[in-house]
């Protein structure tokens, strides 16, 4: 497994990979992914710099867990990598072209994900890939 479990560690790396990316330090391959988002997202800079990596953040409070949303898309693009559920790389790339944007394809990706990672939490169930991939879908029709 690439990441722990545990929730310091994970955003260390993310603080390290952007460290690395300012510093102009070689990156690994992972490194060089989280740089690219942490870089598409400037609003949450100052959170990966802080030296409160462990705050938590709360809908109530209306804050969104920069760490969470980052993760978010490093997951979509690796599956968008491997193709798997299988048929998301041609969604990714439709949707792509559509908006001309990776990034705003990226999100739209990450809501329907969102959800089912909420649903499927919230029922104690594994996520449904077959509803998944039918959200997905619905974007590019």
């Amino acid at each position: 497994m690439i990441f722990g479990q545990d929730r310091n560690e994970l955003r260390k790396m993310y603080a390290d990979a952007w460290k690395k990316q300012c510093d102009k330090s070689p990156l690994t391959p992972l490194e060089a992914q989280i740089a690219n988002v942490v870089e598409w997202h400037p609003e949450y800079h100052d959170d990966v710099t802080s030296d409160e990596l462990n705050k938590d953040y709360t809908p109530d409070g209306g804050q969104t867990n920069p760490f969470l949303h980052m993760g978010l898309h490093l997951g979509i693009r690796e599956q968008i990598t491997t193709d798997r559920p299988a048929g998301i790389n041609t969604i990714y790339s439709t949707l792509t072209s559509r908006t001309g944007d990776a990034h705003s394809a990226e999100h739209q990706m990450i809501d329907c994900l969102a959800e089912i990672l909420w649903e499927a939490q919230s029922q104690n169930s594994p996520p449904d890939e077959v509803k998944y991939l039918d959200r997905l879908r619905r974007l590019i029709r």
